[in-house]
């Protein structure tokens, strides 16, 4: 099995209440193959520019993943991002965008990632989507991710992607924005009435939730002490959650192996943002991952058998 993610590598300059690094490495694609090759083979399409070094390819190699397909550009500079995050972490601002190489980008598949399994289409201009989507026909299971922006400015080709894919993953503002209900459980209904069979309802620290026609789940973040830096985060979720459903291609998909895939996306997450961009999943090994997970298993059930008799 493989898995094929499409969508930005980058640099970002972080600055936290309590530190601030520059150039890292980062981008929506490098966080989720990082957090997906865990559980398959993953191949990247991308483009960087001359400032894309041995070094940062080493991060993505080391872990197996494919870079064939991340297209070099000669004289170009890769995408950076620069935001400040507030004291509360789960908010910030955006304090420089620089598009470079990434403004053209024109996704070149080999015929390996045509031919994955699975397919993630990470937060990218929706006809430059619906190009990747109508390449990859033998996907059995496709994923996408977006974005406001898109929303507010290409809804109707954002829409067209959403009718051909099997599962959407937004954050909770998204979902309510794009379909102008007031609340994540009618919105995600909504959507699931549009063609995609799950819907993922990201929270930021609060956690995440997965809807489908037969019944839904919820599962809080991993409670963690400190929060060094939370960039990249629903990216990590993401290759978590898709990465560990193309692990296990039975078809159709339960509600119980998306919940176990919640809670992987989940354990990758929460190790993601321990440290500044790619720093703790690049070292993260397998084992700590099953461990988290147990540990979010452990404090997240209860008995209800227990008969309580109440007063009213």
């Amino acid at each position: 099995m493989s898995l094929t993610v499409v969508g930005s590598v980058a640099f970002d300059s972080v600055e936290t209440p309590a530190a601030k690094r520059d150039r890292m490495l980062g981008g929506a694609a490098t966080h989720f193959a990082l957090a997906a090759s865990f559980f398959d083979d993953v191949h990247v399409v991308g483009v960087v520019g001359d400032d894309f070094t041995a070094e940062h390819e080493s991060v993505l190699t080391s872990h197996k993943i494919d870079i064939a397909d991340i297209e070099r550009v000669e004289g170009g500079k890769t995408f950076f991002w620069a935001g400040r995050y507030h004291d509360n972490m789960n908010s910030r601002d955006t304090l420089d965008t620089q598009l470079n190489v990434f403004e053209t980008f024109e996704p070149k598949l080999s015929e390996a990632s045509k031919n994955a399994e699975t397919l993630f289409l990470a937060n990218i201009v929706p006809a430059i989507q619906l190009g990747v989507l109508e390449q990859c026909e033998k996907a059995t299971f496709t994923a996408v991710d977006s974005m406001d922006l898109w929303i507010n400015i290409a809804k109707e080709d954002l829409l067209k992607v959403i009718a051909k894919v099997d599962c959407i993953i937004l954050n909770d503002e998204e979902i309510e924005m794009l379909t102008g209900k007031g609340t994540i459980v009618s919105a995600a209904q909504a959507l699931l009435d549009l063609g995609p069979s799950i819907v993922v309802a990201k929270q930021g620290k609060y956690g995440a939730g997965v809807i489908t026609k037969e019944g839904s789940f919820w599962l809080p973040a991993y409670p963690l002490h400190e929060v060094a830096d939370p960039t990249g985060a629903g990216d990590s979720f993401a290759g978590g959650f898709v990465g560990y459903l193309a692990a296990h291609p039975e078809r159709p998909i339960t509600l119980e192996v998306l919940r176990r895939a919640m809670a992987y996306g989940s354990a990758v997450a929460s190790f993601n943002v321990e440290e500044f961009g790619t720093d703790r999943v690049s070292r993260l090994t397998g084992p700590e991952v099953v461990a988290r997970v147990k540990e979010l298993a452990a404090i997240t059930q209860f008995d209800d058998t227990t008969q309580v008799d109440l007063r009213r």
